[in-house]
């Protein structure tokens, strides 16, 4: 080579390593923001990565047990509370207190 684009290449190759750097620094700052901000990581081709790890598996399925679980007991709650208000609105359950309200009432006098 000659010495004219030896010093060509002298003076572009500062340009190319800075422009490198600012590539990479850039990719991970990126990928450290999406890390922290709990956005899913990405392939080459734009889907999702989703974490593979035993340990995040595990807690998926504790989370989705613990959500059924859940799901159960609101529905077994609701039930309650449908009998509670059909008791509280069924006429015989005012009846039985104003009676009681008059043997109060009877025995107070």
């Amino acid at each position: 080579m000659s010495p004219e684009v030896l010093t060509a290449l002298g003076d572009i190759a500062p340009m190319v390593v800075a422009v490198t750097g600012f590539g990479v620094g850039g990719w991970v700052i990126t990928t450290w923001m999406r890390i922290r901000n709990g956005y899913p990581l990405e392939n080459s081709w734009g889907k999702p990565i989703y974490p593979q790890g035993s340990e995040e598996k595990e807690r998926i399925r504790l989370l989705t047990q613990e959500n059924a679980q859940l799901h159960a007991e609101l529905g077994s709650i609701k039930d309650r509370l449908a009998n509670v208000e059909r008791i509280v609105t069924d006429s015989g359950y005012a009846l039985t207190h104003q009676i009681e309200a008059l043997r109060d009432n009877k025995t107070t006098n």
